[in-house]
């Protein structure tokens, strides 16, 4: 089983472009997806409760963080898919992101309660969560049944035996709401 290593040497890591790291950090907590995949096997030999959540977290707040706390309680391991730069960019329009994908999954991945960070290319968590097969994908309320958004990876997660939570969401804190208040826009 892969396990953020615990040292104070720094090393340098191709797959992080070659800047020097400080082994147990948090980009050691942020794999590729062959790496995930392989760590997922090892997580059903030993029968670990696997939890999904994703989003872009342009401007890590504390929405985001409670979210995450509460979406580690529904199992032993939380994933945590960060969207790409360019699917970012589809999402929510010109001038986002704000942060870098690379910069966002290691901000994500210093949070305790997150215990693997990856970067997808996707606009919806549809292709992650069928290669994955989290046993919990976790959404915000306002996607919960009746009256929330479509959820398109729901059949998915059904089709394998998983199941979604619903995550309560913080009133009135969200990134644009953030973004629009940093610019002295109070009434986006």
């Amino acid at each position: 089983m892969i396990s953020p290593p615990v040292a104070t040497t720094p090393v340098t890591s191709p797959r992080q472009g070659g800047e020097g790291v400080l082994p147990g950090g948090s980009t050691c907590k942020v794999l590729d997806w062959p790496e995930l995949l392989s760590q997922r096997r090892q997580w059903r030999l030993e029968r670990r409760t696997v939890v999904w959540t994703n989003g872009c977290f342009d401007l890590l707040h504390i929405g985001h963080v409670r979210n995450l706390e509460q979406a580690r309680r529904f199992g032993d391991v939380l994933v945590v898919g960060v969207n790409s730069d360019s699917s970012v960019r589809q999402l929510k329009g010109a001038g986002r992101p704000i942060i870098p994908a690379e910069q966002r999954a290691a901000l994500v991945a210093a949070l305790e309660c997150v215990s693997w960070v990856t970067i997808f290319d996707d606009l919806t968590p549809l292709g992650p969560i069928s290669r994955l097969q989290p046993d919990v994908h976790c959404k915000g309320t306002d996607y919960k049944p009746p009256a929330g958004k479509p959820i398109p990876e729901a059949p998915i997660v059904e089709s394998y035996g998983g199941r979604i939570e619903f995550l309560p969401l913080v009133p009135g804190i969200s990134t644009t709401d953030v973004i629009h208040r940093i610019c002295g826009d109070r009434n986006p």
